[in-house]
């Protein structure tokens, strides 16, 4: 994974630069350093040290991609017209996770009763994620499921509960489980593939909530949504991979896992409060200690 390793090792300097350490000259040395460092651990890490991280981060990931860097969250341009800054199997496999993100966080409202609420976390998947894959899903023998997507929203829509609801997401759900099997089939080694994924996700969720935050008050439910739908599908996904993972380092995982439950606080509730328990940067930096500590799992 010599790509990915870039990634990492940037984002280890510029955390060093951007708490004031000044970072060895061997690159490697400073990987290690960050890992066993407080910069992992350290919830008070500066705003602008975790804003550092990302910008690093991306720009590493628009050295080492051929194609250019998209700008936004999951529904800007770039994946209207399926252009995207990632490899094509990353790419394909980060769309099916975020469109699990959506439903997660759309049945978790659907649960509440928050039918109105809930809507466009089902409409989503069709407006914004499945038209960039839709040509691809042979390449990963994934059957079509648009008109699946569209039903499922129609429920949500007409607040039809039970059978007619449970039967609509469980064609939906199927057709994702397809998907990552098509993916996996293309993969060597699944886990660490699926850890780049997690991140990826992760990436997409502090994007929205950069964007549900107006003065200082969560302004863009959706939003606020939409990242929180993102986050628990990274943390399920983590957990499914749990006793591999542990087997490949106990405690990489144990880091991972206590920096995705620091990060989760983020979002008390599927509602919104009216103000942020955490504001942008101290996100950035939760994420910037799971990307630190995923690194020794990939």
């Amino acid at each position: 994974m010599k790509r990915t390793t870039k990634v990492w090792l940037g984002v280890g300097v510029c955390i060093m630069a951007g708490s004031g350490a000044l970072p060895p000259s061997d690159p490697h040395a400073a990987a290690r350093t960050l890992l066993s460092s407080s910069a992992l651990t350290d919830p008070g890490a500066t705003a602008s040290a975790a804003q550092h991280v990302l910008r690093i981060a991306h720009h590493h990931r628009k050295t080492v991609k051929a194609k250019p860097a998209r700008e936004g969250g999951e529904g800007e341009a770039g994946a209207r017209s399926g252009e995207s800054a990632l490899a094509p199997d990353l790419d394909f496999a980060l769309k099916i996770a975020q469109i699990r993100g959506h439903l997660l966080v759309g049945d978790e409202l659907v649960q509440e009763g928050q039918w109105n609420g809930a809507y466009p976390h089902f409409r989503h998947p069709t407006e914004e994620l499945y038209g960039p894959i839709r040509g691809r899903l042979k390449e990963y023998q994934t059957p079509p499921f648009e008109a699946a997507l569209q039903v499922l929203a129609n429920q949500v829509k007409r607040r039809k509960g039970g059978d007619d609801y449970a039967g609509a997401l469980k064609a939906v759900t199927e057709a994702l489980d397809a998907a990552d099997q098509g993916v996996k089939a293309k993969q060597e080694d699944w886990n660490s593939f699926r850890i780049e994924v997690v991140l990826e996700l992760l990436k997409s969720a502090t994007e929205e909530y950069q964007g549900a935050i107006v003065n200082g008050r969560i302004a863009k439910p959706v939003e606020y949504q939409d990242a929180r739908g993102f986050v628990w599908q990274a943390d399920r996904m983590v957990e499914s991979m749990a006793p591999a993972l542990e087997r490949k380092d106990a405690d990489a995982l144990k880091q991972v896992r206590a920096a995705l439950a620091e990060l989760k606080q983020t979002w008390p509730a599927a509602m919104p409060p009216k103000t942020p328990v955490k504001d942008y940067g101290a996100v950035l930096g939760d994420v910037s200690r799971i990307e630190l500590a995923a690194g020794k799992l990939m």
